[in-house]
């Protein structure tokens, strides 16, 4: 499990000192954890699971997949967070502020004119 914290460290770009933090301990601490020197106790291991989204049965045994999947909500949120984030500019950061100020009638002329492309490219392309 020690190598694994390592690995999902490394997959994250994180420091040694940032993954603590994050966690709330020490950079020595995680080193301590990677080098083998103390096994994490079963409270860091669940932190670990809740702060990065990480799968616990891959994180104990190495089975599965080193990532939970994520909800859709939790996609959402990483997304507008990331756009919120970044160029005020950009056309992500402009689509959504857009969005943000749709009434609930334009959101049902939006889906159905979502709804007319998606048929409209379903007879341009049968396959």
């Amino acid at each position: 499990m020690n190598e694994r914290i390592k690995q999902i460290r490394l997959a994250l770009g994180l420091s040694q000192d940032e993954f603590g933090r994050r966690l709330g301990v020490t950079r020595g601490a995680i080193t301590n954890i990677e080098l083998h020197k103390v096994d994490p106790k079963p409270l860091f291991v669940d932190l670990v699971c809740r702060e990065f989204s990480v799968n616990k049965d891959w994180l104990e045994t190495g089975v599965g997949e080193m990532f939970s999947p994520k909800t859709r909500n939790e996609e959402l949120f990483e997304f507008a967070a990331r756009v919120a984030e970044g160029d005020p500019r950009s056309i992500q950061s402009q689509l959504l502020a857009v969005m943000a100020r749709l009434t609930d009638e334009q959101w049902e002329v939006l889906a159905q004119v979502a709804k007319e492309l998606v048929e409209e490219m379903k007879k341009a392309d049968p396959d």
